[in-house]
């Protein structure tokens, strides 16, 4: 039973698990910040904003010491949510173990460690397909061999379906990616063949369970009948606890919403159901969200409550008592063997391709889940997907639980940022400088070769490396990837036909480029600081260009001056960006001040993401045109209000879009 957490900084993280771990939660899920996960340091000019907000940040050895003081590695079961960097943080863990006087042997825990997700759907990315794929296949032959009850890498369908996989799409690119790690690991030769059966064993999932729990139940059955077929048929693995399908599960936080926010509890609990009502396809580990994720960071007590969720219905409920309650169901069963079959269709599609990382590249994975989510979306803004409170059911009473924003969600302090530089810089100060790079060196000739890379990084982490540092001197031997947006290759998913709203939005985009004497108005869609998020910003950029738009949009990752530079190149008429993780108090205004010193102070800004209410006055006060959070789910009527903010911005008279 855990709760994904962490936040601010090692030392106040630190407090927060070991409260959590007294009222009861029985492993820790360690969420660290998105400079550490794409492997910056606090003070590269793409950290800016993003410091401790979604995460802890962890720059150094002296950082995890901090993060785990009191509490005894040996005796934990950690998962730590980290991929491209996720070499990094286990050596930084290791160390920490053996300097608390640890077998390392005993460590048990996850790494994350599914790259090929990020690419897809979290953006954490750092280096190109082949060479993070040897990163993987490294931690695996070393975990194996020195810490065998660690899971060292986390297979993850669950960003999948955030991004807009069907079920048949996140088991098919799941077991696809899983493919692709396990060939690795055979074709470098570091793991004995009689010994591969314990690198299956080691493999975990990490899977997404959404509101239509039967379907999801049945996901999760043929999820672990697809996995057994291909271990034993492709790898040989004889020894059935070998190939036992080993999940563990965050419930779905795409469904939760910010339009009366209370009804995510009930979600909640359903989406729970899905992965614990069946006993031969029942989640080893389960963590659910809060029920206000979708306003902001939530609170301990938040937290707590999603705890309690779980210790209900253990303790309380019967549930845990019976065998198999759908065994001999035949619609089950129809459902398993329906989804086992596309499944197994579209895995075999990819190896066609040339595999996973081969169906990275070429963009195709990409488009099809942009185009899945499009079409989801579609439904949804068409009433044919009902969301109660957002598209029906939509009055409500006065809730007393966000009664006062400010305090339904927790804030970072805005110095924390500060506090974190400055205690980097002292740590650099202090250590012992000619060990530390003569350790950097070591390890890009270890990248450059082909020694496994793990007892380099090992001895990076004993000599005061940085997180920046080791990211650094492997993105000089390897360089870095940007992976494809998948906007180009989507689909159509909502037609502009006549009398629908698409077609007047349309109209009205066709009439504001005419007033303005261009052939179509042009959108810089932009994902400034290191929020990889990007489900949102590549659905506006598609419906923005089925509305007839020129859409600019060059993927993640951007600091504000690339932006503004891109903005002015282009001669856009409207910048959006999109930032959920909290950046935007400080990154936001950045861009806007960019562009007056540019001379482009008439290009109207908006903003969509996670941003509190407070912060939305704030970003109007300070000149964004308008603020889109998740309760602004038409995509169409966000387009049309775009068109608007640009006529405003031009001086022309409003245009009514008809009903």
């Amino acid at each position: 039973m855990r709760t994904y957490a962490g936040h601010s900084s090692a030392e106040a993280s630190n407090e927060l698990y070991r409260r959590n771990l007294a009222k009861g939660q029985t492993g820790l899920s360690v969420a660290f910040d998105l400079p550490t996960q794409t492997g910056y340091d606090p003070d590269h000019v793409l950290a800016r904003g993003e410091v401790g907000r979604v995460g802890v940040p962890v720059c150094h050895l002296g950082d995890m010491r901090r993060l785990f003081r009191d509490i005894p590695l040996e005796r934990m079961n950690t998962s730590m949510t980290i991929n491209a960097t996720a070499m990094w943080l286990l050596a930084l863990y290791q160390v920490v173990a053996e300097e608390q006087g640890a077998d390392v042997a005993a460590l048990q825990g996850t790494t994350q460690n599914d790259i090929v997700k990020e690419y897809l759907s979290r953006g954490t990315h750092v280096f190109p397909p082949g060479p993070s794929l040897r990163l993987t296949t490294d931690m695996i032959a070393y975990t194996v061999a020195a810490i065998p009850k660690w899971n060292p890498i986390n297979i993850c369908s669950y960003h999948l379906q955030e991004a807009g996989a069907t079920p048949v799409q996140e088991i098919a690119y799941a077991m696809s990616t899983a493919i692709a790690v396990l060939d690795a690991v055979r074709a470098s030769g570091q793991v004995p063949q009689e010994h591969f059966g314990e690198v299956v064993a080691r493999i975990s999932f990490f899977v997404n369970a959404g509101v239509r729990f039967i379907e999801e139940m049945c996901k999760m059955r043929a999820f672990g009948r697809i996995w057994d077929r291909i271990t034993l048929e492709r790898y040989g693995v004889q020894d059935p606890r070998h190939r036992r399908f080993r999940y563990g599960v965050q419930v779905n936080s795409l469904g939760l919403t910010e339009a009366q926010p209370e009804n995510n509890v009930q979600r909640i609990v359903l989406e729970m159901l899905a992965v614990t009502l069946s006993k031969d396809a029942r989640a080893r580990a389960v963590q659910l969200p809060a029920w206000n994720e979708a306003l902001g960071l939530p609170r301990p007590w938040d937290q707590q409550w999603s705890l309690r969720i779980q210790q209900v219905l253990a303790h309380e409920s019967d549930l845990l008592e019976y065998d198999d309650i759908f065994a001999g169901s035949h619609v089950v069963e129809a459902e398993v063997a329906a989804l086992t079959e596309a499944a197994t269709a579209e895995i075999e599609r990819i190896q066609g391709m040339g595999g996973a990382m081969a169906a990275v590249e070429s963009g195709y994975l990409k488009a099809q889940l942009v185009a899945s989510h499009a079409e989801r979306r579609a439904r949804i803004e068409a009433g044919e997907e009902k969301i109660v409170g957002v598209n029906c059911y939509e009055s409500t009473e006065p809730n007393p639980l966000t009664a006062d924003l400010d305090t339904a969600i927790m804030t970072v302090d805005p110095a924390n940022e500060a506090r974190v530089v400055e205690a980097l810089r002292a740590w650099r100060d202090g250590r012992e400088e000619g060990r530390a790079q003569d350790s950097l060196a070591a390890l890009k000739k270890a990248a450059a070769g082909s020694d496994n890379l793990m007892a380099a990084t090992l001895e990076c982490a004993r000599a005061g490396v940085t997180t920046g540092e080791w990211a650094g001197a492997l993105r000089e031997v390897f360089g870095e990837f940007r992976a494809p947006t998948g906007v180009g290759g989507a689909p159509v998913a909502v037609a502009a036909e006549t009398g629908t709203p698409l077609a007047a939005v349309r109209a009205k985009a066709a009439a504001t480029a005419a007033d303005l004497g261009v052939g179509a108005l042009r959108l810089l869609v932009g994902k400034p600081g290191l929020d990889g998020h990007s489900n949102g910003a590549e659905q506006i950029a598609v419906r923005a260009r089925d509305a007839g738009f020129e859409v600019v949009y060059q993927g993640i990752r951007l600091t504000p001056e690339q932006i503004v530079s891109a903005a002015v190149a282009e001669d856009v008429h409207c910048v959006g960006l999109s930032i959920l993780s909290g950046s935007h108090a400080e990154l936001v205004p950045d861009v806007l001040a960019r562009l007056r010193a540019a001379g482009a102070a008439d290009i109207p800004v908006i903003v969509g993401g996670i941003i509190p209410a407070a912060d939305a006055a704030a970003l109007r006060e300070a000149g964004v045109a308008a603020v889109f959070t998740p309760k602004d789910f038409g995509i169409t009527e966000i387009i049309g209000r775009i068109v608007d903010e640009i006529r405003t911005a031009n001086q022309l008279d409003p245009l009514e879009v008809p009903a």
